[in-house]
């Protein structure tokens, strides 16, 4: 899985799960742009950085122009805070979209020419929200379901020049893990949730962007990886008085 002269944009490639695909593809031989609001504070080895808001459209038609080719595409940014429903009022809700949704759409968009002639790959950067309830980031998870159906649609689309897939990423330990989760027993709780007892990595995330980004997946498009560790257990395996059926009586 080699991407030796290749380059690569990550939105939302500065920390986190983004840090840990651009670090992936860079690693990979990747010419890999990452592209924030905001600097990193430790810069990914081996990245370049460019200030950028994904839901400013001319913005990011402009930067994604001024590049000479673009081989890959990461759309990583994205995310939402905790807010029930009935706390927020609908522009929240609605910001939550766009970053979530509709700037995937745009980048990808602005990307389109650049992909088309160097017959590159999308990678969507989905979440297990978009497809179980979502309590407290219910717009968040609506908008995730509709970004792999947004992939599925362009793969379709720009087939067979572009690829374009979906990794749908689980709970992955970063340094915002403790906003979701608490502290260390927190999270050790919640990692005894997962099949694989314990949280992604960003790396993990980053090792399976890289396999759909590369020709290892040259036959692979308009589909969804899951990342997630084998997924959750259903609540209902703890709640039952029946003993399980490999276990004697």
């Amino acid at each position: 899985m080699e991407l030796d002269g290749k380059v690569a944009v990550v939105t939302g490639g500065t920390r986190g799960i983004g840090a840990g695909i651009a670090r992936s593809l860079a690693a990979a031989g990747a010419q890999v742009v990452v592209c924030a609001r905001h600097p990193p504070r430790v810069p990914v080895p081996g990245t370049e950085f460019i200030p950028l808001d994904v839901r400013d459209g001319d913005a990011v038609h402009r930067a994604l122009s001024a590049l000479p080719r673009l081989d890959v595409l990461v759309n990583n940014a994205g995310g939402a805070p905790h807010r029930p429903l009935a706390r927020a009022d609908t522009g929240h809700h609605l910001r939550v979209l766009e970053l979530n949704l509709l700037a995937p759409l745009t980048v990808s968009l602005a990307a389109h020419a650049h992909l088309r002639r160097a017959r590159g790959s999308i990678v969507m950067i989905g979440s297990v929200s978009g497809s179980r309830p979502s309590p407290g980031t219910a717009a968040y998870g609506a908008a995730k379901a509709g970004l792999e159906h947004l992939a599925r649609s362009m793969a379709a689309e720009w087939a067979p020049e572009i690829r374009v897939n979906t990794l749908v990423v689980g709970m992955v330990r970063t340094d915002r893990s403790a906003l979701h989760y608490g502290d260390a027993d927190g999270i050790a709780a919640v990692s005894r949730t997962v099949p694989l007892g314990r949280l992604a990595e960003p790396a993990d995330v980053g090792a399976a962007a890289l396999f759909l980004a590369s020709d290892a997946a040259a036959y692979i498009s308009g589909a969804s990886l899951l990342v997630h560790g084998g997924g959750e257990r259903p609540a209902f395996l703890d709640a039952a008085t029946a003993a399980p059926a490999d276990k004697e009586p």
